[in-house]
């Protein structure tokens, strides 16, 4: 089986956390992988591929079709000391692992008075595109936003997915790592040496005067290619990466709003109390009377994901929705 290539800066997202686990699982013995087709396959994506091979069954292991299981493995190897990554195929399956994540991963350290930590990373793919159904194709992550005692990580480039996924691992908190599926092929260069990406903080993608955008995940390569296309009429807008949706680097948003007086957010979760949502109530507590022109939302409609890849484009994100929504804030 062909790795990447150590001396090639270039890589796709999906190479970028799979040399991130290598490299953390080489720096510390303590760190292994545990998830369904995780071992012999490589994973659903091909992000654990080769590691079999390099680490062993003892670290790599593959489990039965239970998501409760994988959790509950996970979290009671953290107990003990270890600090595992385990990987979901889907974001939708962690519906079934609810109890374990919400009830336990993210309240034991708390309810133990700092006695115990619970270092786990907890891998999966979100979103769709690529034609899976309602049930497979989900972005949940207010979900977790939502629950205290978790952190949660949505890297937008491959970059980004290596050295948040390296913070996440050697972090003592429990990490929701979601990894937007259709990135999982795109390209992009990797800082040589040691990269790490400190969790709890933005990046500004594109400076700009007229409008912040705030876009996550698969929606920032949308939203950096619409203010492209807007600044060729004049417009100057500026493109934010949260990166960790929580903690929420708000310092970042707030300075930048600060500037332009107007937001937009972009979100591929459901509309109705969504992530989205709960940014742009952070920016109106902050400085609503800094703002020339209501906030808007670009997110994925709220119905169950069709199959049929022309009914996906109808309800998915896109940049004619994101252009849109920026032309009528800066119409007003």
């Amino acid at each position: 089986m062909s790795l990447p290539d150590p001396t090639i800066t270039e890589r796709s997202y999906a190479d970028a956390l799979n040399e991130a686990l290598r490299e953390e699982m080489r720096r510390d013995p303590l760190v292994f992988v545990l998830g369904e087709d995780v071992a012999h396959m490589g994973g659903l994506f091909n992000v654990t591929k080769g590691l079999l091979d390099e680490f062993g069954h003892d670290r790599v292991i593959d489990t039965p079709i239970s998501e409760a299981a994988i959790a509950g493995a996970g979290i009671g190897s953290a107990l003990v000391g270890a600090r595992p990554v385990i990987e979901f195929q889907f974001q939708d399956f962690m519906t079934i692992a609810m109890d374990q994540i919400v009830n336990h991963a993210a309240k034991l350290r708390y309810m133990s008075g700092g006695m115990v930590s619970i270092p786990l990373v907890i891998r999966a793919p979100i979103c769709t595109g690529v034609a899976l159904g309602a049930q497979h194709t989900q972005s949940l992550e207010a979900w977790f936003v939502h629950v205290p005692g978790l952190k949660v990580v949505m890297p937008s480039n491959p970059a980004d997915a290596k050295g948040l996924l390296k913070s996440a691992i050697r972090d003592n908190n429990t990490v929701v790592f979601l990894e937007s599926r259709m990135l999982y092929s795109q390209t992009g260069p990797i800082p040589p040496g040691e990269h790490l990406v400190p969790l709890g903080s933005a990046k500004v993608k594109r400076s700009g005067t007229n409008l912040t955008v705030v876009a996550t995940g698969r929606t920032v390569g949308l939203a950096l290619s619409a203010a492209e296309k807007l600044s060729k009429d004049g417009f100057d807008v500026e493109v934010i990466d949260p990166r960790t949706l929580k903690p929420l680097d708000s310092a970042t948003i707030l300075q930048s709003v600060h500037k332009t007086n107007r937001l937009v957010v972009v979100n591929d979760g459901s509309r109705t109390c969504g992530y989205a949502a709960e940014l742009m109530a952070t920016v109106v507590e902050e400085c609503f009377f800094e703002l020339d022109a209501p906030p808007q939302r670009v997110c994925t409609r709220d119905i169950p994901m069709p199959v049929a890849p022309t009914l996906q484009r109808a309800v998915m994100v896109s940049e004619e929705a994101i252009i849109t929504a920026c032309r009528q804030t800066l119409a007003i």
